[in-house]
């Protein structure tokens, strides 16, 4: 990849960095006029009243602070140009809000958890210690914002992209590999998660990022694109993959498996792989006939295609 291109910013990264910005603006602009649209857009838990269903998305895209959408876009904008030149604009795009997306599902699982582990359905007040507050107004102000989620799933690219690539982490005075920098990461926000509650910060939704991020990628290169290459790796194709693909894989890796056997014969394994690549070549032989049957008939084959015709259908 060239110098120049990586230090452009490619349209759909470009795109995103203004959206997020002219939101944010937005929210100072409008909150000045006593309009906040955090409540609006934010997303707010799903038993909550202020809960609508297109904050899944619009959150994303919500930011609290100055330092949070700072370092937010720093992320988008620094990994972000460089996985969208590796994936395609399409398909980085969908991988992006994607990985919001289950960020946001992530986070309504893990207040879902605590609304039941707690038993706030029980009361219709709540106890603060400095105020006693009704339950649906308490409900109302669980409200997540902020692009952090996407961003991780980002991170988790950049580190399954470019595992080895050195980066600075400030302020670590040495550069690691990114892979390390990314478990680093998801190993803080787990704990985090199951440490911290109540420090405002949306860690399972960091969480939901990455994980729907790692389902998307292995997706991708397990054949879920349009190739493959030797080694079962490959880079981030630039095809579409439809709905029904993506759910018939997932529901495969939860299948149970077949048990499989190694045949030997004379001292050597792969007589399974023989067989299968045997069978494929068969079939491609087979249909090679069927065209040319279906193009002159059967009379327009000759002899010996004829009677490979009829030794394959015999088996």
């Amino acid at each position: 990849m060239r110098t120049r291109d990586m230090n452009s910013i490619p349209p759909i990264t470009k795109n995103l960095l203004i959206i997020n910005v002219l939101c944010f603006f937005a929210t100072l602009a409008f909150a000045s006029h006593g309009i906040e649209l955090e409540e609006m857009f934010g997303l707010h838990f799903i038993l909550a009243s202020n809960f609508r269903p297109w904050q899944l998305f619009t959150y994303m895209f919500m930011h609290a602070s100055w330092q949070h959408i700072f370092f937010n876009m720093f992320a988008v904008w620094m990994f972000g140009r460089i996985i969208e030149q590796t994936m395609g604009q399409k398909r980085f795009l969908f991988y992006y809000l994607t990985c919001g997306l289950g960020a946001g599902l992530m986070q309504e699982l893990a207040q879902m958890g605590e609304y039941w582990y707690y038993g706030f359905g029980a009361y219709e007040q709540i106890n603060l210690g400095n105020t006693i507050m009704p339950m649906a107004e308490y409900l109302n102000r669980w409200n997540t914002v902020g692009a952090s989620g996407a961003v991780y799933g980002i991170l988790l690219a950049f580190g399954m992209t470019f595992p080895n690539e050195r980066i600075f982490i400030f302020p670590i005075p040495a550069p690691i590999k990114a892979k390390y920098f990314v478990v680093g990461y998801a190993v803080i926000e787990l704990l985090s998660a199951l440490s911290q509650r109540g420090d405002g910060v949306a860690h399972m939704a960091h969480l939901g990022g990455m994980l729907v991020g790692l389902l998307l990628i292995l997706y991708w290169r397990d054949g879920g694109g349009k190739g493959r290459r030797r080694g079962g790796y490959t880079h981030y194709d630039r095809g579409s993959n439809s709905w029904d693909n993506f759910r018939q894989w997932f529901t495969s890796l939860f299948k149970k498996k077949e048990p499989h056997i190694d045949v030997t014969y004379g001292g050597r394994y792969g007589q399974e792989a023989a067989y299968r690549q045997q069978k494929k070549e068969q079939e491609e032989e087979l249909n090679r006939i069927l065209d040319k049957i279906k193009k002159n008939g059967y009379d327009g084959l000759t002899p010996e295609e004829k009677k490979r015709l009829f030794d394959i259908s015999r088996k």
